[in-house]
């Protein structure tokens, strides 16, 4: 059987999800002075990326960029952070990832904070698929895609943005 791919949005309209995004998490943040943009590696830190260089260039305020590595097929949190959790004291977290489907990848994503005293943390996907088994909900998404269980949504973003394409197959 052929393996079928429909393309669900292109490298120009990923980029208008990104301009949306970084513009309602200025809304929401004006008054802050810094804001903590969490990736969850692979994607989710190309993404956070993005995010923070579109923050640069239209906020006021300061944008630190951190990596989280789950362990995404793990059955407790197992996560490798770049970064000091110290540095989010009393700050705005917002954890990015690409795809929220059961949502528990976003649950670990949270543990990792659990420990900190944060000013409040919000969530960022580019992707919802309405799959969740955990009580996870985004802030922000690109687009929310109903889909059934069997199809799976291929997010492909490079470093370089290039070859930037979401997939239903």
């Amino acid at each position: 059987m052929e393996d079928k791919k429909i393309l669900i949005l292109n490298k120009q309209q990923i980029q208008q999800k990104i301009d949306r995004i970084a513009y309602q998490i200025l809304e929401d943040n004006f008054e802050e002075k810094e804001l903590i943009i969490a990736g969850m590696l692979p994607r989710g830190g190309f993404l956070a990326a993005r995010l923070k260089k579109v923050l640069d260039k239209i906020a006021p305020f300061k944008t630190t960029l951190l990596t989280l590595d789950l362990d995404r097929l793990s059955t407790s949190l197992n996560a490798k952070v770049d970064f000091d959790i110290q540095i989010c004291n009393n700050k705005v977290v917002i954890l990015v990832d690409d795809v929220l489907n059961s949502g528990k990848s976003l649950a670990y994503g949270f543990g990792v904070f659990l420990d900190v005293p944060l000013k409040k943390m919000r969530t960022v996907v580019l992707v919802d698929r309405n799959h969740k088994n955990f009580p996870i909900n985004t802030d922000y998404s690109g687009m929310a895609l109903s889909t059934i269980i069997k199809e799976h949504i291929d997010v492909v973003l490079s470093e370089t943005g290039e070859e930037d394409a979401v997939y239903l197959k």
